[in-house]
């Protein structure tokens, strides 16, 4: 690309007011600077604000801010949200319990703790004493606990952490015998947990990188760390030298006779597995054609079974002979018209769970791929299951869009499930109507969508609606409680929350999946709005009385959406969006999304094609009205840098688009939203919340 650039100062914009009083944006100045794709050039003059750790950076998103908070402010029920929020996250909380040796283990949350903490118990009825509280980790809530993996032998805790939602991992370790931390610690870890063999654990990670919130990560290595050595002597286990892009991760099964290593480029993932029990071990590839993904489940009864979508779009199990890993695999589980989503070994079983129209469907199977039963779920849902391949005890948590998670205790032999845990929480789920509906898309596409609205709901055409979508990188969008992301506030006043299940994810298998991605991408674009059309013709709501919320990748379709079809929406948040789509892959990990998005530099019709929607490089400047926008992102998002948000938001407020509000919220010491402390959920989603309603015209 050719660059050139030039500094040229811009003015205050006037914006709209709230209660009277005019909003009067930040300065951002802007330059010249033009990349060049393909003969074409492509102005970007907001390329400073993508140096996050300047001065004049800082200063402009303490300015963003201080408009930003001014206007929720004086939200007259702003508050009020909050403290709906607060009533409603405040209600204990539990994981499924892990059996571990002759211990019980679980998370549990008294309700408004930051974080959950893990507790021990020396039978599954006995008192419970406390393992480790996350919450002490940190002054302000601000390092969270990520995962934790035991020790063979059940001695040891390994826990990966993370800093202010980085994707930056460090590592450190709890002498389960003592109690006591030990001083191992482990630093520049990413996209990883602990893998215990022996006395030791395989950890992936990175080499020290120059700007750790925007450097490109590259070279990812796997090393085994030997408790009570420093990490510099830490082995190198594995990394390639000629394939900067790629992942690795070990996976030590269960008999901790086969490790597997799981080499990805972000669309195929290969399987190489190792047999400790041979004189000279080493990697062998078992599985790989540089287009399906092998995932290991474990080895029981003779064979090794792996998840893969290998000539199954939908996905299936097949086996390997542990005696003959060069043998071809078999079937174990064949495909089924139904998506296999996970797959856990249980008690000498195998748990399969399907999911249905976005919905899941589990089943148990013995050791020779025969179905036993299936497991009865109290309505549709999502699943999870905690469970081993030799111990007798199962467990899994259970979940809807109204049904907090609760825990049940499952019996192999019988397949009677029991109520193990059911959280009390202040609503009362009978208020609500959970449905799923179905829709045609632009192209006749049948699109699944769940509605979640008050009992005694009128159609009427004039109901707010709350309109969430991801649809992308194969992930499945099931019914899940969040007393958070569902605006029970805004269904309480007669509004509708609808979650639509679009193409890009996962919910019907690879074939949905590549039907939103590439040159296909403006299928998803076209299966939210046409999402908007149908609530609007089936009389629920009318054109800007519909809200639209997404984050990430769900961003990038808010930003999509809004720039094709402003006349829709009466508010719009894109939370922590990819919204450069031409450089998104210059920073940190966003070269791993060139398999959904492709990328600019590909060839001249990929990159027409994601200018043709990049959310930036869209926005309209000729009067077009716009709906009020709200934009999202955290000051150390290493996942999606916050330059997409920043660059955005100074195009929407520099670009004339009518009277409404442009805003961008920036939350600091936090990053893509995982691992974020509650206190920092509930500020942020009562502003969600409340700039919603309040622009939806909901009192409140």
């Amino acid at each position: 690309m050719n660059k050139t650039t030039l500094m040229i100062i811009s003015t205050l914009i006037a914006a709209p007011a709230i209660q009277g009083r005019t909003i009067n944006y930040p300065a951002a100045r802007t330059v010249d600077t033009v990349d060049v794709y393909f003969g074409t050039q492509v102005a970007d003059p907001y390329r400073w604000l993508e140096d996050d750790n300047s001065a004049e950076t800082a200063q402009w998103v303490k300015a963003e801010n201080a408009i930003t908070r001014d206007y929720l402010n004086r939200i007259p029920f702003r508050n009020k949200i909050k403290d709906r929020l607060t009533k409603l996250a405040n209600y204990p909380k539990m994981g499924a319990p892990m059996k571990i040796k002759d211990k019980f283990y679980f998370f549990k949350n008294d309700g408004l703790q930051n974080q959950s903490v893990l507790y021990v118990q020396d039978a599954i009825d006995a008192p419970a004493r406390v393992v480790l509280d996350p919450n002490t980790l940190s002054a302000d809530g601000t390092v969270a606990l990520q995962s934790i993996n035991f020790s063979k032998d059940g001695h040891y805790l390994a826990c990966t952490t993370t800093r202010n939602g980085s994707d930056w991992n460090e590592i450190f370790v709890i002498d389960l015998t003592t109690g006591q931390r030990l001083p191992d610690e482990i630093k520049w870890a990413k996209f990883t947990d602990a893998q215990w063999l022996d006395d030791g654990f395989f950890y992936s990670c990175y080499e020290a990188p120059e700007d750790a919130l925007s450097s490109v990560n590259e070279y990812q290595q796997v090393r085994y760390h030997k408790l009570g050595t420093p990490q510099s002597q830490d082995y190198l286990e594995y990394r390639s030298y000629t394939e900067p892009l790629l992942f690795h991760q070990v996976v030590v099964l269960d008999d901790e006779r086969f490790l597997c290593m799981m080499q990805s480029n972000g669309e195929a993932v290969t399987l190489m597995v190792k047999d400790l029990n041979e004189r000279n071990p080493h990697y062998v590839r078992i599985a790989g054609d540089g287009k399906s993904i092998f995932n290991p489940i474990g080895v029981d009864g003779g064979k090794l079974l792996v998840h893969t979508n290998a000539d199954a779009p939908r996905w299936k199990v097949i086996a390997f002979d542990i005696n003959d890993l060069n043998k071809p695999a078999t079937d174990f589980v064949a495909e089924s018209d139904a998506v296999l989503s996970d797959v856990s070994l249980a008690n000498h079983h195998v748990i399969l769970t399907y999911d249905r129209d976005a919905s899941s469907h589990p089943a148990v199977y013995d050791l020779n791929g025969n179905l036993v039963r299936e497991i009865q779920l109290p309505t549709f849902g999502s699943v999870g299951f905690s469970c081993k391949r030799d111990v007798e005890e199962v467990f899994y948590s259970f979940t809807s869009y109204t049904f907090p998670s609760t825990i049940y205790r499952y019996d192999i032999a019988t397949g009677q499930s029991t109520e193990f845990f059911a959280p009390k929480i202040a609503f009362t789920p009978s208020d609500y109507v959970t449905e799923q509906v179905f829709y045609p898309s632009k192209d006749g596409t049948r699109i699944p969508m769940f509605l979640i609205y008050k009992k005694g709901l009128k159609r009427d055409g004039k109901r707010p609606v709350f309109l969430y979508g991801y649809g992308g990188f194969n992930v499945s969008m099931n019914p899940a409680f969040s007393y958070m992301r569902t605006p029970f506030a805004m269904l309480d006043k007669g509004g509708i929350c609808a979650y639509t299940n679009l193409r890009g994810g996962g919910e019907y298998g690879e074939e949905w999946h590549n039907a939103g991605t590439l040159m296909q991408k403006q299928n998803v674009f076209d299966d939210f709005i046409a999402a908007a059309e149908w609530l609007i013709a089936e009389k629920y709501t009318a054109p800007k009385l519909i809200a639209c919320n997404g984050g990430s990748n769900g961003g990038l379709l808010v930003g999509a959406v809004v720039n094709q079809r402003p006349d829709l929406w009466g508010a719009a948040v894109p939370q922590v969006g990819v919204m450069d789509m031409l450089r998104y892959h210059l920073f940190t990990i966003g070269w791993n999304w060139a398999r959904d998005y492709g990328r600019s530099d590909d060839n001249k019709e990929m990159f027409e094609y994601l200018r043709a929607y990049s959310p930036l490089h869209n926005i309209s400047n000729d009067g077009t009205a716009y709906p009020p926008i709200m934009v999202t992102t955290g000051d150390h998002d290493d996942r999606v840098v916050p330059a997409h948000s920043f660059k955005y938001a100074a195009t929407l407020q520099a670009s004339n688009t009518g009277d409404a509000v442009k805003l961008i919220r920036i939350d600091t010491n936090a990053g893509h939203g995982h691992s974020k402390p509650l206190a920092k959920i509930i500020e942020e989603y009562a502003d969600i919340q409340a700039f919603i309603m309040y622009n939806l015209g909901v009192k409140y």
